[in-house]
């Protein structure tokens, strides 16, 4: 009878917790979906803006020969779901076309960019997340104290500043008077790594301060919400010391708002950063979407657009993921 019972009890407790598989495969279909919603509209936007994309690419004094050329060349005389179903099945083979502007492959310029776009969001990241969760940390040990609010209050300061004003502040002190880095340009990864990476770190710094305010206060609220739960009250009635209740205890049940944040942000620091990219010239995925829109260079726009998309989808992937390895509750859930 016992034998029932234990046999019963692991197949409800099987039941009711689905394994990590069925979890992963319920987060890869949301995301596909997702990407082919995304390519549904960034389609039909270029299909709804007024004029020829080709005259548009052209300019307005082309010549009506050269309009069909071009628009023969991007499949423009073919129905509108037949010119879908060709772009995307060109996205999954990595075909994105060719740029008219530079008369290459799509998929070689962002290859190109990625390599320089791609290493600083994620230095960026990284500096976030070491600023940030510290501060957080220091500010909610320190709750409704001078140093809390000299804490916020500087996080505050980087939430409300603009990044490109860090930028230039950051050029003036390290690179026009101290001459520690390079005030811009990249070298390339040619010309190795240390030379590369100088030339990213005030660009990183840059991205980094604004993003690591924002990640600081959320770390803050999280971890102050925690504070008042029963466990946490048990644990310190245990005697335990209240940093390593907050360490150990706290940090780890407050951590789904912080992973929520920090995917957002390397999504954002990824694909937002045109100004940045122009402050320091770097020939990042930023800088080649401005040239790209002020060229007219419509196929190089959706490329790059599409890839961010993904980009942001796998992000918010990774992050679900995240979820249920520190939280496996919720995998119960789904």
């Amino acid at each position: 009878m016992s034998g029932r019972t234990e046999g019963g009890a692991k197949e409800r407790g099987t039941s009711r917790s689905p394994p990590m598989t069925a979890y992963l495969l319920k987060r890869l279909a949301i995301g596909l979906v997702t990407l082919v919603a995304a390519s549904v509209v960034v389609f039909a936007v270029l299909e709804i803006v007024p004029g020829d994309p080709a005259r548009l690419m052209l300019g307005m004094n082309a010549t009506p020969d050269a309009v069909a050329a071009l628009r023969e060349q991007l499949g423009l005389d073919q129905p509108v779901l037949w010119r879908y179903l060709a772009w995307a099945g060109g996205l999954l083979t990595l075909d994105f076309g060719r740029s008219y502007t530079y008369s290459s492959p799509v998929i070689d310029l962002i290859a190109e960019r990625t390599a320089v776009s791609l290493p600083l969001a994620l230095i960026a990241l990284l500096l976030t997340t070491a600023i940030a969760i510290p501060v957080g940390l220091f500010a909610a040990a320190r709750r409704g104290r001078a140093t809390d609010a000299v804490a916020m209050g500087l996080s505050q300061l980087g939430v409300a500043v603009p990044n490109f004003w860090f930028a230039l502040l950051l050029v003036y002190v390290f690179a026009v008077w101290l001459r520690l880095v390079p005030a811009g340009g990249f070298p390339g990864w040619s010309a190795g790594a240390w030379p590369a990476l100088k030339a990213l770190v005030l660009p990183a710094v840059a991205l980094a301060l604004p993003q690591a305010a924002i990640l600081a206060r959320v770390t803050r609220s999280a971890l102050l919400e925690v504070l008042g739960e029963d466990y946490i009250r048990t644990a310190r009635a245990k005697g335990l010391p209240r940093s390593y209740v907050l360490r150990r205890h706290a940090l780890r049940n407050a951590l789904i708002p912080v992973l929520t944040i920090i995917g957002l942000q390397f999504a954002f620091l990824l694909a937002g950063t045109i100004i940045i990219e122009n402050v320091f010239y770097l020939p990042g995925l930023g800088r080649l979407v401005f040239q790209a829109i002020t060229q007219r260079d419509l196929i190089v726009v959706e490329g790059v657009v599409m890839l961010l998309v993904g980009a942001v989808v796998l992000v918010n992937l990774l992050v679900d993921l995240s979820y249920a390895l520190v939280d496996p509750r919720l995998r119960a859930r789904t």
